[in-house]
């Protein structure tokens, strides 16, 4: 692991986030000496991960009066005396206002500037972006759609399928298909309503259905002196419903070219905007083999951990050092991508009755490959944890490295096996079932269906 001073500024750190993300800051901060202090719900205050450790409950179960609740959260960290506050991801983790209110009351917030995260947070200014620093995109619509019939006139010159999307949107929602003009108008209206709810944004946009391609990622990082590395890239084709399951690193589907070439038009993208902090780069692989840009996350991802075990780098010390003012202690060229790398994620869900979700309490919980130094476990439960029906069903994340992909594979498949989970259902069946199947083990696949797995 590439490693520097230790860090000097920051001596408590606010975590405005619950489950395994919570936890995984708290074991950088503990690294570097920094004392983490929880925001959590009432549902969340008795979490094992909150034993011995400093918390404040924000409200109640619902998020929006908790995990969303702003005025709240920034309220906790000043009276916990916390000088910087991690969102870790989802709720307000790409909000420029919750960013802007941190930044009002002396708090600084982990992540970039509100007005960058703003710009990548609407996703045709921050496609317009792209495109003018040399990125290619999905063909679709210039900027939002005034209203069906501009979507209608759009689709037509595109052709169809089409993919209507929520201008606000993330995680599969407010998203609709059209395969003809005769379905537009109903899933125009259908893709606004649901946008409206979750986003508070009905505004939509239009792109080409690409089908049958390939989910590729870019990992970034920026300090505010204008460097920008990239640790590789990542392959996230394995999903379902428009919802990752499985992460790898590298992305074997990609030529050396086509990979060194994206890779160096994002590091000069990233630059271009002004970011500063962990980012990611979306990009979808079509039919013709062209990687076109999709979106960027202002934030650290789900999958982080694949890039951190193929590089040794911690990406949230990275953006603790980043936030702090510290200029990145590492170039390019130290950045060394070893191995092959792949996470699957582990919900609590029954994947033998649809996926439906499996809360409860975990009677016993061990992982008997835990100690190999090759598997890592990112996780927040343990014996007797109750898991809560109100939030993400993430209960475990399980990553393994091997010299190769087929070596990383076994590991992975070994590992999920000596899970033991009694007491709900989790995913790992179908996981294992992936990591078998021909399709998956042969690269054959896209993410129109899970292979190895009738979902």
């Amino acid at each position: 692991m590439l490693r520097c001073a230790p860090v000097k500024r920051f001596r408590r750190l606010f975590i405005a986030n619950r489950g395994e993300v919570a936890a995984r800051i708290a074991r950088t901060c503990d690294r570097l000496g920094i004392t983490p202090v929880f925001g959590v719900s009432a549902a969340d205050r008795g979490a094992p991960y909150l034993r011995d450790r400093e918390s404040v409950v924000l409200g109640p179960a619902r998020s929006s009066e908790s995990y969303l609740a702003r005025e709240r959260i920034v309220q906790a960290a000043v009276q916990t005396r916390c000088s910087v506050l991690h969102p870790g991801w989802g709720f307000l983790a790409e909000d420029p206002l919750f960013a802007s209110l941190c930044e009002a009351h002396g708090v600084t917030f982990i992540g970039p500037p509100a007005a960058v995260m703003q710009k990548l947070g609407r996703k045709t200014p921050a496609k317009a972006a792209m495109a003018a620093a040399g990125l290619k995109l999905i063909p679709g619509s210039d900027g939002v759609l005034r209203d069906v019939a501009q979507a209608s006139e759009v689709a037509k010159a595109t052709g169809f399928p089409v993919l209507l999307k929520a201008e606000s949107g993330g995680g599969g929602r407010g998203m609709r298909i059209v395969r003809d003009a005769s379905g537009l108008k109903a899933a125009y209206e259908s893709a606004q309503a649901e946008s409206l709810a979750c986003f508070a944004d009905d505004r939509l946009y239009l792109e080409k259905l690409i089908e049958g391609g390939r989910h590729i990622e870019i990992q970034l990082l920026a300090d505010e002196y204008g460097h920008v590395v990239h640790l590789g890239e990542r392959d996230c084709s394995v999903q379902r419903k428009h919802q990752k399951l499985i992460e790898e690193s590298p992305a074997l589907v990609l030529s050396d070219a086509e990979r060194e070439q994206t890779l160096a038009a994002a590091v000069r993208a990233t630059s271009t905007i002004g970011y500063v902090g962990a980012g990611t780069m979306e990009f979808l692989l079509d039919e013709a083999g062209e990687l076109r840009f999709m979106e960027m996350n202002a934030r650290l991802q789900v999958e982080h951990p694949v890039s951190e075990m193929r590089t040794g780098i911690d990406l949230v010390e990275a953006q603790i050092r980043v936030a702090g003012g510290e200029p990145l202690w590492f170039s390019q060229n130290d950045v060394e991508l070893r191995g092959h790398a792949i996470e699957c994620r582990i919900n609590a869900e029954d994947p033998s009755k649809g996926f439906a979700p499996s809360p409860g309490i975990i009677e016993r919980w061990k992982v008997a490959l835990e100690a190999d130094e090759h598997v890592r476990v990112d996780t927040h439960v343990e014996s007797g944890y109750e898991v809560p029906p109100h939030y993400d069903s993430l209960i475990c994340k399980v990553i393994a490295w091997g010299a190769d992909r087929d070596a990383a594979c076994d590991r992975l498949s070994e590992a999920l096996k000596s899970i033991c989970c009694d007491g709900i259902s989790t995913t790992a069946p179908m996981h294992l079932a992936v990591l078998s199947s021909d399709d998956f083990r042969q690269n054959r696949y896209d993410t129109r269906a899970v292979p190895g797995w009738e979902s």
